[in-house]
């Protein structure tokens, strides 16, 4: 993660915190506000690549406004097992930084500015990183691309 994180010119600090179970556990262990920890999602498009979706806490995939920005008609998130086929990551760890393939990356526009904290590619780590150095290092296209979720009380 470092080495790959070196490599593009990224300053990265990894820090490890308790396991968490949810973003917002993990949120309050860091002491940050949810919307500082960016999901990184990956989605499947229907010719089996797939690309990554940069989305805050707080926030889901709006999947009428990605497709717009992307130009297709058809993503979806792949089974569990897909996903670390594609990244090399598991669920809950999945960052675009020394993932097995660098798959384009599409970042909602509200992180720009951001220092954030993200996956870390192994449970019980966070990574943080100035989203703008993020966004530059790997060419990531910044668009809306996300809705407020919805509250599960």
């Amino acid at each position: 993660m470092r080495e790959a994180a070196a490599a593009r010119g990224l300053a990265v600090d990894i820090r490890e915190r308790p396991q968490a179970g949810s973003l917002f556990e993990a949120a309050e262990l860091l002491g940050i506000p949810a919307s500082g920890i960016v999901k990184t999602l990956v989605v499947k498009r229907a010719d089996d690549t797939y690309l990554f979706a940069l989305v805050p806490g707080g926030r889901s995939i709006s999947w009428p406004k990605l497709r717009a920005v992307v130009g297709v008609n058809k993503l979806r998130l792949p089974e569990p097992e897909l996903a670390l086929a594609a990244t090399g990551y598991e669920r809950g760890t999945i960052v675009p930084i020394g993932s097995t393939t660098d798959w384009p990356i599409f970042a909602d526009e509200s992180i720009v500015g951001q220092r954030i904290a993200m996956g870390a590619g192994a449970h019980g780590y966070s990574l943080f990183v100035d989203a703008d150095d993020l966004i530059a290092a790997y060419g990531a296209t910044v668009a809306d691309i996300s809705v407020p979720e919805e509250r599960r009380d």
